[in-house]
């Protein structure tokens, strides 16, 4: 089977290094496996993911000599295709509506999770069907939560393939009651990029290291959706002088400004070794 890697990144600012780096190793991969490169925009978020992100991150990647199979996958696409995987879920007693706001679903938590936010403790689950229905009827704002301990009971202890470590066991549970989609929006980002890696057959993961714990998320995921097991490889993040990881809400130098700044390509695929 021919091997499948893909970049999918989240319009919601301009690519910097660190986008560059995947990216790179990515193409870099795929071509040493005689395989395929594919690119996903990742753009659940309307609100924050602009046209013009878009087509900045289509320039920068080709500006770096990248190229790309055709058409490229919109997550903003697909939202019938998560809607009818929650419909899916909840019919089957894993997915239940929260009413808390960001802020209630905090109090009182006992633990954190991977990601050192607090872990919901559960409240909605265990709210009658009526006084769901009641509520949604009135209109109230609510997220789609997935029961971790029910998917956990059906899906059963997972691992996964890590470049490096070989077969991995992962910890869902210390996630809790994650979120898979809203009132508004029927997906979040651990559901599309489960759906649409097997969508598009992708066979290689390739990603950073701050995703290496959701990944037993996306793990439960594919078991309950039934969806093949890609392999997985989380590479080390790029970070700035301080030590913290690059990233567009801290301000990373976009890869435009490196470029305006008298940056040829060949300089980045030299500072990122490639």
């Amino acid at each position: 089977m021919q091997s499948v890697f893909r970049f999918a990144p989240s319009p919601n600012g301009y690519l910097h290094l660190g986008h560059a780096y995947s990216a790179l190793l990515n193409a870099a991969l795929a071509q040493a496996a005689g395989g395929r490169f594919l690119l996903r925009i990742e753009d659940i978020d309307l609100l924050r993911c602009r046209p013009a992100l878009i087509d900045a991150a289509f320039e920068d990647l080709a500006w770096l000599g990248l190229a790309w199979e055709q058409p490229v996958l919109r997550q903003s696409s697909q939202f019938a295709r998560y809607r009818a995987a929650l419909d899916d879920l909840s019919r089957r007693g894993l997915v239940y509506p929260c009413f808390c706001t960001r802020k209630q679903a905090g109090a009182g938590a006992e633990r954190h999770d991977p990601d050192g936010a607090p872990v919901y403790r559960g409240a909605c689950r265990v709210l009658p069907p009526a006084e769901r229905a009641r509520r949604i009827a009135g209109g109230a704002a609510y997220a789609l939560r997935l029961d971790m301990a029910a998917a956990l009971r059906l899906a059963g202890p997972l691992t996964w393939d890590e470049c490096g470590a070989g077969e991995t066991v992962g910890d869902a549970a210390a996630w809790g009651d994650v979120v898979l989609g809203r009132k508004d929006t029927p997906t979040s980002y651990h559901l599309a990029v489960v759906m649409d890696d097997a969508l598009q057959g992708v066979t290689d993961v390739v990603r950073g290291k701050d995703l290496y714990a959701a990944t037993a998320i996306h793990r439960v995921l594919q078991a309950l959706l039934g969806l093949p097991a890609p392999r997985y490889r989380h590479h080390d993040l790029l970070r700035d002088a301080a030590g913290a990881k690059l990233a567009k809400s801290k301000s990373a130098a976009p890869l435009r400004q490196l470029r305006a700044e008298g940056m040829r390509p060949e300089d980045i695929r030299v500072r990122l070794g490639f």
